[in-house]
């Protein structure tokens, strides 16, 4: 059995996210030294709700203002109050607002070299090993020289869990029966959705559950378990698989230079101190709602678990094979990019020996 990428197992089992159950909670960060300095305001661009995948964002604007005695509001914008999903890059480059979300699927062509890291059936196997794999990959050069185009700078690193899907209609049973499918499947994933037949479209998360309602789509590919469960999926689906672990999509928080120029550098240390407790914080939101979403998705839509031999040959087919062709269309447009995606499988490697299991945090 191949061991899944991401926070949960194959099967579902009761102990997902088991690693993060003493993970801690806002309320335990501590008295901290306060930081002095001037007002400053940072507006924040969202889109959705709260949910799981801000609670970093959430941490960071509490401790911000905490820490500062408000005079640093790093102020949360959510429901795309400031810009459309995937115009968070445009808003960004111009300066429309400090930071932002910034899903590199949502921008095909403006950032190809990061896209290495949404291949899909990359060999990540732990939330650490996730880490430092988007951690080396956000580092390299190549991939800040891109961002630096549209006037951005990576300020910190957003995970996502794996996908998985949730659809309408009659449960597939197997591979084959995705063939035909309309499927919501971002960055390399829809690559690997043509590589089985089905028909892969980038459908904005905000607009998945009209798109899932009302036919337009079969099935959702989003982050398991909380995405489905922060849009509402799960109140209009009929299935679910629990172990594909198609790969992820990487949205880190970006912000605008000229904005993190400006800010004080007291202020630029306290947000650099605060980005590793953003992502625990982060963990912890994913774990809970794991928790929540695998004990009531089974009393109401079909859980799907597809043969391993299928998951095998899907692997096969959609793995190393998208991972060439992603080489190959790059080539001109980013010459690195073999050697990009020989240093993500070498971190991950060297990671997995690091971490070969996965640490609990909160310790």
């Amino acid at each position: 059995m191949r061991k899944t990428t991401g926070f949960v197992t194959a099967t579902i089992a009761a102990s997902a996210f088991a690693f993060l159950m003493s993970a801690p909670t806002p309320a335990s960060a501590g008295a901290h030294k306060m930081v002095e300095g001037p007002k400053v305001k940072w507006r924040v661009s969202l889109w959705g709700k709260r949910r799981a995948f801000t609670e970093s964002l959430e941490f960071l604007s509490s401790e911000i203002k905490k820490r500062t005695g408000g005079n640093f509001d790093f102020k949360l914008y959510y429901g795309e109050q400031l810009s459309k999903s995937k115009e968070n890059l445009d808003g960004i480059s111009v300066g429309a607002f400090d930071a932002a979300l910034v899903c590199q699927s949502y921008h095909p062509g403006k950032l190809p070299a990061a896209n290495v890291l949404d291949l899909p059936f990359l060999p990540i196997t732990n939330f650490d090993v996730q880490y430092e794999v988007s951690k080396t990959i956000f580092d390299h050069p190549r991939v800040k020289s891109d961002f630096a185009k549209w006037n951005a700078i990576i300020f910190a690193i957003n995970i996502l869990p794996q996908y998985e899907y949730m659809g309408k209609g009659k449960p597939p049973a197997t591979v084959a029966d995705f063939k035909g499918k309309r499927l919501r499947a971002l960055g390399g994933m829809g690559r690997s959705a043509k590589k089985i037949g089905a028909v892969p479209t980038t459908v904005p998360a905000s607009e998945t559950y009209n798109a899932l309602s009302r036919g337009t789509v079969d099935a959702i590919g989003f982050p398991f378990t909380y995405a489905f469960s922060a849009y509402k999926l799960d109140e209009v689906a009929d299935w679910y698989t629990t172990n594909m672990s198609l790969g992820t999509v990487n949205c880190p928080i970006v912000a605008n230079k000229g904005s993190w120029d400006r800010l004080p550098k007291q202020y630029q240390d306290l947000l650099n101190s605060l980005k590793q407790k953003a992502v625990e914080y982060q963990a912890a939101a994913y774990q809970k709602k794991d928790i929540e979403n695998l004990k009531t998705w089974p009393k109401k839509m079909k859980a799907i678990t597809i043969p391993e031999d299928q998951m095998a040959d899907f692997r096969k087919q959609a793995g190393k094979p998208v991972w060439d062709e992603w080489v190959a269309d790059n080539s001109k447009k980013v010459p690195e990019a073999q050697a990009l995606l020989d240093l993500l499988l070498k971190t991950a490697a060297d990671a997995q020996k690091k971490y070969p299991t996965q640490r609990t945090y909160g310790k």
